[in-house]
């Protein structure tokens, strides 16, 4: 490996670092445990790192572009659930925990350049390392419980003119990067609808 190689692969992991100390501090030995199991890796456009049907076994940090989760409705209608850009953990978690087929699709919408690790490997450090333990809870209840009822009530309730104004808040720099048609999937509503949402802000 090439001393460019091993700086670049450094300064993706402090970034990584330094977003998962969010959820709770690491000490130096459970940062050398998780970066073993680490490989650095670029996804092409239209690239996959899941796709619906496969059993998944990566998490994936994303350091540079942007990945959608999606799902294909019985009628061939694209149903975008996530995004994923920069500094997000890409995963289809559901059936990383259960080990079973996902059913989403995980596609790089640019060139994405991205931090990944066997998520079984992560999961046997947990139990060796109580800081990493800790991480991993908290993540969990933050994204699979504190954010998500609020989602799933929005998606019920709130009008898609809210839905947008959340979206622009969540991903402010999105919004430029993304064909309208995959914003108004991920908000639920028609291309048309969204072009009279832009019109009347």
């Amino acid at each position: 490996m090439t001393w460019n190689f091993l700086y670049f692969t450094g300064m993706l992991i402090n970034n990584l670092w330094e977003k998962v100390s969010f959820y709770h501090p690491l000490s130096a030995e459970s940062r050398e445990a998780w970066g073993n199991i680490i490989t650095s890796r670029t996804y092409k456009r239209n690239e996959t790192l899941v796709m619906e049907g496969q059993v998944p076994r990566l998490v994936a940090f994303v350091q540079k572009g942007l990945f959608s989760q999606y799902y294909t409705a019985p009628n061939g209608d694209v149903i975008i659930k996530r995004f994923f850009p920069e500094t997000y953990l890409a995963a289809s978690v559901s059936a990383l925990l259960t080990k079973s087929p996902s059913q989403f699709t995980i596609r790089a919408l640019e060139n994405t350049a991205v931090l990944e690790y066997p998520f079984e490997e992560f999961k046997k450090l947990t139990t060796m390392y109580p800081d990493m333990a800790a991480l991993y809870i908290r993540y969990l209840e933050i994204h699979w419980v504190l954010e998500k009822e609020p989602q799933e009530i929005s998606l019920r309730y709130d009008t898609a003119k809210s839905r947008y104004a959340a979206f622009l808040e969540q991903f402010p720099t999105l919004e430029s990067r993304l064909k309208q048609h995959e914003i108004a999937s991920y908000l639920g509503i028609t291309p048309t609808q969204l072009s009279r949402i832009r019109a009347e802000l």
